[in-house]
């Protein structure tokens, strides 16, 4: 495949992909049982309040749980201590509600460390399930985005 000149992942790399899938009712149970604790352990003040304001709550949690899952995994680290749950923030394009990451210092920190330029995410919903892929891509080592 031909790369599109001035595309602005034109002669970038492909530093690493991560993929989650959670299931709805088990965000669900999750957040019924451990409510507090568990969204200030996993989610920022911004994210609560937007799955809060939605209809079906623990759908948008969970999605955004599999944002964070995917982005630690397509670091290759995980959650841990090399990047948190509160260092992954998902946010949503005011115009199109595409959902994006917003890194914290530490996640900064690691993204320079691995030669990542951007992290790029997909989240789908279903009844049942929340679905999220992440694509980290820089001028670090990696395969050729081309």
């Amino acid at each position: 495949m031909k790369k599109a000149a001035g595309h602005p992942l034109s002669g970038c790399n492909v530093m690493g992909i991560g993929i989650d899938l959670v299931e709805n009712e088990r965000m669900k149970e999750t957040l019924r049982k451990w409510s507090g604790t568990f969204k200030e352990k996993v989610f920022l003040p911004q994210e609560t309040a937007y799955c809060e304001s939605c209809a079906e709550p623990s759908n948008h949690y969970a999605g955004r749980f599999a944002v964070k899952e995917a982005v630690s995994k397509a670091f290759g680290t995980g959650v841990s201590e090399h990047i948190g749950w509160r260092d992954i923030e998902v946010v949503r394009d005011g115009k199109t509600g595409a959902p994006s990451v917003r890194l914290s210092a530490k996640g900064r920190k690691l993204a320079k460390k691995r030669g990542v330029e951007r992290v790029l995410v997909s989240l789908s919903h279903t009844k049942h399930y929340a679905v999220a892929q992440a694509l980290l891509v820089g001028f670090g080592r990696g395969d050729d985005c081309g």
